[in-house]
């Protein structure tokens, strides 16, 4: 069944994280599609991969965060929360960007809500990334989304 494996086609950028860690954007391949992923790696003695803080998109929720995050100054980090966007996955799932802030900390926060009948919420999919490095990010998810073309 290759075709029902997970793959890392191509890795496009790197941000380092706490010691011990790191944040990768990646184009995945699983079951024909390709998607964006950015995906927090541990690099320890007891164990170096992926966790499970994380997200994948699709194209068009790349173009989506990418285009609201070249609104955001690097120089200007907004002061209170703010969302940036909502961009449908499939029905009932969204991806929603937002600055968040958090002991003190700016972060641009990708994260799943799901909103149907049985649950309306954030759920555990997603990932915080440094408000200061917003530079990099924004490189990295255009030439992630470049390769999905």
């Amino acid at each position: 069944m290759p075709a029902d494996e997970f793959r890392v086609l191509k890795e496009v950028g790197v941000l380092p994280s706490t010691e011990g860690s790191e944040i990768k954007f990646s184009i995945d391949e699983y079951r024909g599609y390709k998607y964006g992923s950015i995906r927090k790696y541990l690099k320890r003695d007891s164990y170096s991969g992926p966790t499970r803080a994380g997200i994948t998109m699709s194209k068009d929720i790349v173009s989506g965060v990418l285009s609201s995050l070249l609104k955001l100054s690097k120089a200007a980090p907004p002061a209170d929360e703010l969302e940036l966007g909502k961009f449908a996955k499939r029905p009932g799932l969204s991806v929603v960007a937002r600055i968040t802030v958090y002991q003190g900390s700016t972060g641009i926060d990708l994260r799943e809500w799901q909103e149907d009948v049985a649950y309306k919420g954030w759920t555990k999919r997603g990932i915080r990334l440094p408000f200061e490095q917003i530079d990099d990010i924004t490189s990295y998810l255009k030439k992630m989304r470049e390769e999905m073309a």
